[in-house]
């Protein structure tokens, strides 16, 4: 059986960790690129010197052309700029809309049957304008956001209650940002729902965490961001695409009317396999879960307006 290949671009933390999770895992051979010259290279000649102790038989390539990644299964799209101090959303919008669309055509034009993974910053208008520059079927280009924001709720809850990560379930809409729809009522402890151990003001307290997670480790790094639960996120992603497992898990999707969202990419549970989004799940939302909702994705339609703009 052929080995899968996965590209990801962009060598900074997030797409390094990403590569180290992927080659450990041993889910597919390993291409990281990045424009600095020596950045994707030095990184994956660490990573290849650490497999005889890791026990990983990954093939691992490190460049700066795009040509390495021909014929890529899934690629990981993480180059882009962070929001630094005093830049506005427009101001970020700006900056990686002209890396993505850079970095798009060639992506496609070695890869044209891949899965696009997007991390890239705004997550939901970075997800729709390279779903707008590749051409590519909806339902093989996706954003990483719910899956992130899902285990950043969980891991609160399990704070709170003493309780395993691993018996937390949950699930979040809506774009990733301030303004996202952490669900209480559909999570669960061991099974049980979560609104039977967690008052409704303790629950509003983690909520609000978990949409500030992202800025809470800004603040406590100073000099960088998140990037063991953003790689781990896209790990979690890309495996269920690449063995086929059909995960239900939350990311940004292309909506055709589904929670009467018409072409925009908004985040919602879906069914992730081998060939990206095979179907959106949809459940009945409760009127407040509706209103938070409705104004998570009208941020989302500006944003994408704005796109529209740009390109």
């Amino acid at each position: 059986m052929a080995r899968k290949k996965i590209s990801i671009i962009g060598a900074g933390h997030v797409g390094g960790t990403t590569a180290q999770r992927l080659a450990e895992m041993e889910i597919g051979d390993v291409v990281l690129l990045d424009i600095q010259p020596g950045l994707a290279e030095g990184k994956m000649l660490d990573l290849a010197e650490s497999a005889p102790l890791c026990g990983d038989d990954t093939r691992l390539i490190g460049t700066t052309q795009y040509r390495e990644t021909a014929g890529s299964d899934v690629v990981v799209i993480t180059s882009g700029v962070a929001r630094k101090p005093g830049m506005s959303r427009d101001d970020l919008l700006r900056v990686n809309m002209d890396i993505i669309r850079v970095v798009i055509p060639l992506v496609v034009a070695e890869s044209p049957h891949a899965v696009l993974l997007v991390v890239a910053n705004p997550l939901d208008a970075m997800t729709y304008a390279a779903y707008r520059l590749s051409g590519f079927p909806s339902e093989c280009v996706m954003g990483m956001a719910g899956v992130l924001d899902a285990a950043r709720f969980r891991t609160f809850i399990a704070m709170e209650r003493g309780v395993s990560v691993e018996s937390v379930e949950t699930c979040v809409l809506g774009g990733h940002g301030d303004d996202m729809v952490p669900l209480p009522r559909c999570t669960t402890i061991g099974g049980l729902p979560v609104t039977e151990m967690i008052s409704r003001e303790r629950m509003e307290i983690l909520i609000q965490r978990t949409r500030n997670a992202g800025a809470e480790i800004v603040q406590l790094l100073e000099t960088g961001s998140a990037y063991f639960a953003p790689s781990a996120a896209i790990v979690e992603m890309v495996e269920s695409i690449v063995k086929d497992k059909k995960k239900v898990l939350s990311c940004a999707a292309y909506c055709h009317g589904e929670y009467q969202v018409d072409r925009l990419f908004v985040g919602v549970p879906v069914v992730l396999g081998a060939k990206g989004v095979e179907q959106i799940i949809e459940i009945a939302l409760m009127p407040d879960e509706e209103a938070a909702f409705r104004r998570s994705v009208q941020s989302v339609a500006e944003l994408c307006h704005k796109v529209d703009t740009l390109l």
